[in-house]
């Protein structure tokens, strides 16, 4: 069943992104709105271009985040975005596995962390999603997430007198349409940046490591990078990394969207990024600690054929290469990304 209803959301989703791209593009007016820039952290490699065809303004951005906030935008009205990407877990569901869904329903992965999204280039722990302004129709549609039709939540928006000057002054004069929704929600989701923990305030020398946290980042820079690399803490591929199939999801991951019998149980690699606040961890959230994940590397790596090469041998860590990797960790936590008002409920 969780098979069916996962192909039958690829092809939704695909299905879609077709009427979209398939809709006369509308000449939208910024000419009264205001400018916004996508700050790029010193040192950080350029961004993708996501926001071509769809400027960053600061009417967009505060359209976005209403929309990111409403349970509107689901068939009970009780699921927003936020209900399944909380703030102050980095934008992932603290302490679930799997997220609560429409009829008591849920989700089939672990909801991962929204940030830095303009260095993406796939969605979805399976890259299955190849478009900001696409992803949340996957989403929106799932009848085990939010369960509604793009048609139902437009003829809610249009009703409310609020989001029509919303709209309005975000695009100018026109009918509220999907293309403008998923722009606006695009705009708060894309500039979702974190980049202001401890060790971003290390590297620009504005504070230091204790003494088991500069030997955790050895040890990550010894065992760890090959993977997670800096500064996004991910390098955005797709790999097995020894997990066992999940017998009751039977998720067999990257293969599911490729078809290619290589791509078996491989999921994006994750950013590092503000970790120790996003667990459970891995794509079913079967770990729920920091610990349990190194013991996963230190013995638990199944062998198969598509295993990661560098994790053959698995990782052999010491109790206190444990312990400081641990706090090392500990200093991707971006507070003041976690609790900045400019991106909390409005």
């Amino acid at each position: 069943m969780k098979t069916r209803i996962s192909i039958w959301i690829v092809f939704m989703v695909a299905f879609s992104a077709f009427l979209l791209s398939a809709v006369t593009k509308e000449v939208y007016n910024y000419s009264s709105t205001t400018p916004l820039k996508l700050e790029v952290p010193k040192g950080w490699p350029k961004p993708l271009n996501i926001f071509a065809g769809n400027p960053l303004t600061e009417e967009g951005f505060q359209l976005g985040r209403k929309l990111f906030y409403d349970g509107r935008l689901s068939k009970d009205g009780n699921f927003s975005c936020a209900s399944c990407h909380q703030q102050f877990a980095a934008f992932a569901t603290y302490d679930h596995d799997f997220s609560h869904g429409f009829n008591d329903q849920f989700t089939t992965r672990n909801a991962p962390g929204l940030f830095n999204l303009a260095w993406t280039r796939l969605y979805h722990w399976d890259g299955g999603i190849n478009h900001i302004e696409v992803q949340p129709l996957s989403p929106l549609t799932a009848p085990n997430e939010m369960a509604e039709n793009v048609d139902s939540v437009l003829q809610r928006l249009r009703a409310d007198a609020e989001y029509r000057r919303m709209f309005r002054e975000a695009f100018g004069k026109g009918d509220i349409n999907s293309q403008k929704m998923l722009k606006a929600l695009a705009q708060f989701t894309g500039t979702l940046v974190s980049a202001n923990s401890k060790y971003d305030k290390v590297k620009r020398g504005e504070d230091q490591f204790n003494p088991s946290e500069l030997h955790g980042y050895e040890v990550f820079k010894e065992k760890c990078e090959h993977c997670h690399k800096e500064p996004l803490f991910t390098d955005n591929s797709f790999r097995n990394n020894g997990l066992p199939l999940n017998t009751y999801l039977k998720d067999y991951g990257r293969m599911r969207i490729t078809g290619n019998p290589e791509d078996s149980l491989k999921f994006r690699v994750p950013s590092l990024r503000n970790v120790s606040v996003t667990q459970p961890y891995m794509h079913d959230g079967r770990f729920y600690s920091l610990g349990q994940v190194i013991e996963h590397y230190r013995t638990g790596i199944q062998q198969g054929p598509t295993l990661d090469s560098s994790l053959r041998k698995g990782i052999q860590f010491t109790k206190l290469e444990k312990y400081d990797l641990i706090l090392f960790l500990g200093t991707l936590k971006d507070t003041s990304f976690l609790n900045d008002k400019r991106f909390s409920h409005p």
